[in-house]
C-alpha cells in the first residue's frame, strides 16, 4: 500500500461502493478484504475494510456506520485525456442516484465528490475567458472552454 492513501468511511455499504468504483475505472483492483473475526461490532465475517486501487491511487474503504458523511471539502480529481473520457466518467459516476454539481464537479450515489476535468485544466483556466465559460458549466465542455473569447 502507498504510504498515504485516502481512508473512506462508508455507512455499511463499503463493499458495494468499491465494486461500483471497480466497474467505473478500467485499471482497478482489490488488494485485500478484511472481515470481522467476530470480535468487532457487527456480524462475524462481515467486511470491515477493503484495500483497493483505482488507476494507481490506493484507497481504504471502511464500513463505519452512519455517523459520518462525505462533504465537498474532499473531492477526487480525475484528469481526462479528451471529451469522450470526460463524458464516460460523468455518465458512470452520476448514474443510479449520482448528482451533477457545477464546474465539472459531481456527487456519486455514495456521496463522494469528484471533479471530472481535462488533463490541461490548469492551462485552460489560466485564460480568463475559459475560466468564465467553465463557471457557467455543469459538465465541462473542452471545446467550449478552448474556444471561449
Amino acid at each position: 500500500m502507498s504510504k498515504i492513501a485516502p481512508f473512506l468511511w462508508f455507512d455499511l455499504n463499503a463493499e458495494e461502493a468499491v465494486n461500483f468504483y471497480l466497474s467505473v475505472f478500467k485499471n482497478a483492483k482489490i488488494h485485500a478484504v478484511h472481515r470481522n473475526p467476530g470480535t468487532l461490532p457487527g456480524p462475524k465475517g462481515s467486511v470491515v475494510t477493503i484495500d483497493f486501487e483505482l488507476d494507481g491511487q490506493q484507497f481504504v474503504a471502511l464500513n463505519g456506520g452512519p455517523k459520518f458523511k462525505f462533504t465537498e471539502a474532499i473531492s477526487f480529481f480525475v484528469q481526462c485525456k479528451d471529451q469522450a473520457e470526460i463524458d464516460y466518467y460523468w455518465e458512470k459516476l452520476t448514474s443510479d442516484g449520482g448528482k451533477p454539481v457545477q464546474c465539472g464537479w459531481l456527487k456519486d450515489k455514495y456521496g463522494l465528490f469528484w471533479q471530472i476535468v481535462p488533463e490541461d485544466i490548469g492551462e485552460l483556466v489560466a485564460n480568463p475567458a475559459a475560466m468564465k465559460a467553465m463557471m457557467q458549466m455543469i459538465k465541462l465542455d473542452i471545446a467550449a472552454m478552448r474556444n471561449a473569447k
